[in-house]
């Protein structure tokens, strides 16, 4: 057989081998006439298209591999590609010629898989995060959440009816807790997908628990995984600081490629939450950070050059911790997120407007944000939430501070916006403008979510 890769680079080379072909609709098999044959492979579009011509030119077998398609190396000169109910068992003649083949393959499907909406959207640095999620420690920080665990739980089995024999898609599993819930909820059947390696330790509660028969493991990301069949309803916990943080939204939202009409999501709506606040002691705190760099004989280096540097630094940076609700200075205002509506593209840029009327008198240090989310059922709706008044969670709230304190009266209204644009380092840039209206001071800040300062630690 000859292979002839068109496209930009022309490359041709000959194999020489058999081609044999199965249909297991009559479980028959045929072996092609021609022992030399000719396969031409073309990459116009990202999936690659075999054509298969005999030694007269004519065209005896054309398919393409896609994501779904099903294929396998068998023994050390062979490859078997599936097609739905008929199969394709290339035999080379010598395993070299095999594993050129089998290299070129391999580089098409990696260049499949650079070229998948995820890693368009994400560095591939910052896609190390996964390697983070591989560690159960890190899991059971996140079960050991009650307020998060015990809500998602209640949401599930309080709607059972929802769940009753129903095939249900979990997106981002980690150890499977969800998919568990669901089964105890009555799902006949639960894929549950998981990017890191804890996959495998998911499975093994699969087993032990004896749910091979309702939950099925599909080791990937849910942007490149195919899943068996449609699915009635989507769950997950595609939650991050200030909801946004990893961007595991845009996933729990691709994952609507496998939801059917009328399909349900839990969770199922989002509010983000945001107010004014004031903390001299805060600002003062996160501003004295910075003083290390004043020194000017640092073990006989002068540190002052980076001072300025330093600073800005640490005021890009959003700060995790909790608070005493009296420190907000003006009712909130919400930014609302319906999960069955939205497109992975409107998460990419948010801006919110806001107009705060001031219920007190003293300095505006920044701004603070906390997310709800909804689990809207057939029975019962029930809500999740990180308001500081609340049972606190691992989320805690999310406190961005001004680059200068605005000074503001009571009655008086602070207008501007709040700008979230999605980063390739999966996560959001903030771009806080805001100006008391009476006076005109202006002040505002850039911040990367991505660059937290846990002050809670």
């Amino acid at each position: 057989m000859t292979i002839q890769e068109m496209g930009t680079h022309q490359k041709h080379q000959t194999f020489c081998l058999k081609v044999l072909t199965y249909h297991n609709a009559y479980q028959n098999q045929k072996e092609l006439q021609h022992q030399k044959h000719t396969l031409h492979v073309s990459r116009e579009l990202d999936d690659p298209s075999f054509t298969v011509n005999d030694g007269d030119g004519v065209c005896v077998l054309k398919f393409s591999i896609t994501w779904e398609t099903e294929c396998c190396r068998v023994a050390t000169r062979s490859f078997l590609i599936t097609l739905g109910c008929f199969s394709i068992l290339l035999c080379f003649t010598t395993q070299s010629e095999f594993l050129n083949f089998h290299r070129r393959l391999r580089s098409w499907n990696d260049l499949r898989r650079n070229q998948s909406v995820f890693h368009q959207r994400t560095e591939d640095s910052s896609a190390l995060h996964f390697q983070f999620y591989s560690c159960l420690s890190q899991h059971q920080n996140k079960l050991q959440d009650y307020h998060r665990i015990a809500t998602y739980q209640k949401a599930i089995l309080l709607n059972d009816v929802d769940f009753k024999d129903k095939v249900v898609l979990d997106v981002g599993c980690g150890t499977g807790i969800l998919s568990f819930f669901a089964v105890q909820a009555g799902a006949r059947r639960v894929y549950a997908v998981e990017a890191s390696s804890v996959a495998k330790y998911a499975e093994i509660l699969v087993k032990s628990n004896n749910m091979s028969d309702r939950i099925t493991i599909l080791s990937g990301k849910i942007e490149e995984v195919s899943c068996p069949e449609n699915v009635d309803i989507i769950i997950s916990e595609p939650i991050g600081y200030m909801l946004l943080n990893e961007r595991m939204l845009e996933s729990y939202l691709h994952a609507k490629t496998w939801l059917k009409p009328k399909g349900m999501m839990f969770p199922t709506n989002s509010d983000i939450h945001f107010a004014p606040f004031t903390d001299e002691q805060l600002y003062m705190e996160h501003h004295a950070r910075s003083s290390f760099w004043t020194q000017s004989s640092f073990y006989g280096v002068n540190l002052g050059g980076l001072h300025s540097f330093a600073a800005d630094e640490f005021f890009r940076q959003p700060i995790v911790d909790t608070f005493d609700g009296h420190i907000l200075m003006a009712r909130t205002v919400k930014y609302s997120i319906r999960f069955l509506e939205a497109k992975e593209e409107d998460l990419h840029q948010m801006e919110i407007p806001f107009v705060f009327k001031m219920l007190q008198t003293g300095l505006i240090h920044g701004l603070a944000f906390w997310f709800d989310v909804a689990f809207v059922g057939s029975r019962t709706t029930v809500w999740l939430s990180t308001a500081p008044n609340e049972p606190l969670t691992h989320w805690y709230q999310v406190r961005c501070l001004l680059q200068t304190p605005l000074f503001a009266k009571m009655g008086q209204t602070l207008s501007g916006h709040v700008q979230l644009i999605a980063n390739k380092r999966q996560s959001y840039d903030i771009h806080i403008t805001a100006v008391v209206d009476q006076s005109g001071f202006k002040s505002g800040n850039t911040l990367d979510l991505k660059n937290l300062f846990f002050r809670y630690a």
